[in-house]
This record gives structure tokens, C-alpha cells and sequence, in this order.
């Protein structure tokens, strides 16, 4: 089992940056790739970045290659998305979440979520 907390949002001008953190609990963080999704209102929830276990990949969806970098910490069960340049239409609720193997971007296959944590992102 493997609880997920975000924090980290709030609101920000656009251009400006913000700093996502999910805290896990367990034992055996180091096998579970990480993704961090989104969530506008009105829209689907869709991937935006993911690391492996180790760390040592990552992959990001088209629009945030560039301005956001993902990265964890295993020695203390956190994964982080340092989101910069920060754009309106990144506004949306943003989750991470865990599975055992290799890292995805498709969220049917991670079973363990956090709750959310909301971004702002003002004109």
C-alpha cells in the first residue's frame, strides 16, 4: 500500500513558478514510477510528467517539455514537479500517483492517487 499527498499549488502570474511535492508513505518507494496528471474543469484528466523508480527516467507530455522537470528522492519518499514559465492554460487540479514497474503516461494503470492539489495560473 502506498499513500499519496500533494502540496505545493496556489496561485501564480503567468510566467512565474510554482514547486509540486508528493509525499508517499511505504517501504519500498524506490519500486514505484511516479506521474503527476492534471485536471482542468470541464476536461479530462491527462498526463503531464512521470519518473521511474530510480529516477533516472523521465518522460513529459509535449506542452510542458521544456518548463517543468520532475524528479524524487528516495531516501525521503518524495517526488517533486518544478513547474516554471507557467502559462493560464496550465490551471487545473494536479495529482500524483504510483504503480510498481516501469514508468507510463496512461493513467489506468497506476492505482494508488493523491488527492489533488490546485494550480492557478493568472493572465
Amino acid at each position: 500500500q502506498v499513500q499519496l499527498v500533494e502540496s505545493g499549488g496556489g496561485l501564480v502570474q503567468a510566467g512565474g513558478s510554482l514547486r509540486l511535492s508528493c509525499a508517499a508513505s511505504g517501504r519500498t518507494f524506490s519500486s514505484y514510477a511516479v506521474a503527476w496528471f492534471r485536471q482542468a474543469p470541464g476536461k479530462e484528466r491527462e498526463f503531464v510528467a512521470v519518473v521511474s523508480g530510480s529516477g533516472l527516467i523521465t518522460d513529459y507530455t509535449d506542452s510542458v517539455k521544456g518548463r517543468f522537470t520532475i524528479f524524487r528522492d528516495n531516501t525521503k519518499n518524495t517526488v517533486a514537479l518544478q513547474m516554471n514559465s507557467l502559462k493560464p492554460e496550465d490551471t487545473a487540479v494536479y495529482f500524483c500517483a504510483a504503480k510498481l514497474g516501469g514508468p507510463s503516461g496512461r493513467s489506468y494503470e497506476y492505482v494508488y492517487w493523491g488527492q489533488g492539489t490546485q494550480v492557478t495560473v493568472s493572465s
